[in-house]
């Protein structure tokens, strides 16, 4: 399902009807949570886990992101995510998720964000590590959709 020939999804989930908005549909606030989500697995497969933050004193921080909704999502709907590597530089990357109704596989969002890996004492972006970077420089797609 993803463009990427990456058959292994960033985020599966379901939409509750806790998550509509007054007119019925998904809310602004569910897509950004199955995005954020999307993130940390992404980031995770990459070696920017919850473990390589603790002992490295460096985090990821969001500089820019652009969401982009194509279809309605509603209660009951399942979805799931794929998420592409586009772009690494020295102290950022730049991704993009497709968010998927998993059941047809319509695309219903696509959201493109850049993030810098951070030093959170310093609260600058500083260089991935070379190991972190190698994994990221094998991930990324040379033709994305």
């Amino acid at each position: 399902m993803s463009s990427t020939g990456e058959e292994t999804p960033t985020y599966v989930g379901v939409v509750y009807p806790s998550d509509a908005d007054h007119m019925g549909h998904v809310n602004i606030a569910r897509y950004a949570a199955i995005i954020d989500a999307a993130n940390w697995t992404f980031f995770a497969r990459h070696g920017l886990s919850r473990p390589y933050f603790d002992a490295s004193g460096c985090g990821m921080a969001a500089l820019a992101q652009e969401t982009t909704y194509h279809k309605e999502l509603f209660p009951g709907d399942t979805v799931v995510a794929f998420t592409q590597l586009l772009e690494v530089r020295e102290k950022t990357i730049r991704y993009r998720h497709q968010v998927r109704r998993s059941t047809t596989g319509d695309l219903v969002a696509t959201s493109e964000l850049i993030a810098a890996h951070l030093d959170r004492a310093l609260h600058r972006a500083v260089p991935f590590p070379p190991e972190i970077l190698a994994a990221l420089r094998s991930g990324v797609v040379t033709h994305p959709e």
